[in-house]
């Protein structure tokens, strides 16, 4: 279940970051998005590109919703960690930031691995 959870959660929570940031101003989404990449650089150039996409994706959307940014992306995040928090009693273990803020980032990579394992991709 906990699993299951962490498929809608993760993309919600990374998107709702996002659309925060990009609320504050739109360089500072550009400026995660990089630091983000750099990262996943240092996992994976094949996760690298995924995430890149992913994250090109999730910037489309949030250019859309204008105003409105804030607000639905401060929803989301919410609605996201608290779904997180419900998979993590039903599972009875507690997240893995709590121990490691990298895990914020490894999250979304790894269910893209998910993917690219389910497609025989190599990373």
């Amino acid at each position: 279940m906990n699993k299951a959870i962490h498929w809608i959660c993760v993309p919600l929570i990374l998107w709702s970051i996002l659309g925060l940031l990009w609320s504050v101003a739109p360089v500072a989404a550009y400026i995660g998005i990089a630091a983000a990449l750099a990262f996943y650089v240092w996992l994976s150039l094949p996760l690298t590109l995924g995430m890149a996409a992913v994250l090109a994706l999730m910037l489309f959307v949030l250019t859309r919703l204008g105003e409105r940014t804030l607000v639905v992306s401060a929803i989301v995040f919410i609605a996201a960690w608290i779904g997180q928090f419900v998979g993590h009693s039903i599972e009875r273990s507690k997240p893995s930031f709590l121990e490691d803020v990298r895990s914020f980032l490894v999250a979304p990579a790894w269910l893209l691995g998910a993917v690219y394992r389910r497609l025989g991709i190599p990373y």
